[in-house]
């Protein structure tokens, strides 16, 4: 028989009790046990801090993204352009060949993408009349 998973016993908006699981030997989370309400409130802030970091770091680099390819790209035409700033040396070297063997990768990767989305634009209509016959 396998015991119930153990839960926060804090009450939340709304009424409900949180579903976190309690840290050992306390019946509370981290986020709501007494004993850690700042630590807790500590690492609220920094979290605050690194998503307010992390927005103006992407709008200052127009990085939307690494969902798809163009996201990608974008990330390594920064890494390139910061490779190519660095003094000639054997980690510049590195950064660059590394930039040029994962842009090569990436290419081939969109190539394919572009060659896929053609022939489902052609076989897509052949294959949906097959399926409704």
């Amino acid at each position: 028989m396998v015991a119930p998973k153990r839960r926060c016993e804090a009450i939340i908006e709304g009424g409900d009790r949180c579903r976190a699981q309690p840290t050992r030997d306390v019946p509370f989370c981290f986020w709501h046990n007494p004993a850690t309400t700042q630590d807790a409130s500590e690492a609220r802030r920094m979290g605050g801090l690194r998503r307010r970091r992390e927005a103006t770091v992407t709008g200052a680099y127009e990085l939307d993204g690494l969902e798809d390819v163009a996201g990608l790209r974008r990330l390594l035409e920064i890494a390139a352009v910061d490779g190519l700033s660095l003094e000639n040396s054997v980690a510049r070297l590195r950064v660059l060949t590394t930039v040029v063997q994962v842009g090569a990768r990436l290419l081939e990767v969109g190539e394919l993408e572009d060659r896929l989305a053609t022939i489902e634009g052609v076989l897509g209509p052949r294959i949906r009349e097959q399926r409704a016959r």
